[in-house]
């Protein structure tokens, strides 16, 4: 799965891709019907790879990658994001066993749901992530 140049941004829904950069700062494209672009400064927003998000679990850090991979391989539906925190507990307790539910709120939950809904159609989970550059 190769999920690199996927950013979530604070402040703005949804997700973006990450497609260049300039004096500014990066320049991204959301991936929602829009694709709109747009310059973020990264010395006044903060920006995550999907690839370096993770969730806390009761024991180790459970990758968002992880969640993703599983999700597509269950083959589930997903719940509507909006759906109450029970429903949406519930569902990911079968997707991400394990999931500190303490520190797991049911807004991160709705967060995670709709990203993969905006990415479970692109063709991200065939692709093959890129090695890591050796220094």
């Amino acid at each position: 799965m190769n999920l690199r140049a996927l950013v979530s941004v604070t402040g703005k829904p949804g997700l973006f891709k990450l497609i260049g950069q300039n004096k500014g700062g990066f320049i991204l494209e959301s991936l929602d019907e829009k694709k709109v672009k747009s310059t973020v400064n990264l010395s006044t927003t903060k920006m995550a790879t999907l690839e370096d998000i993770t969730i806390y679990g009761e024991e180790d850090e459970i990758r968002l990658l992880d969640v993703f991979q599983t999700l597509k391989e269950s083959g589930k539906e997903t719940p509507d994001a909006k759906a109450d925190g029970n429903t949406l507990r519930e569902f990911f307790r079968e997707i991400a066993p394990g999931h500190d539910e303490s520190r797991v709120y049911s807004s991160d939950i709705k967060k995670i749901i709709s990203w993969y809904n905006i990415i479970k159609d692109l063709p991200l989970f065939e692709e093959e992530a890129p090695a890591p550059i050796q220094q």
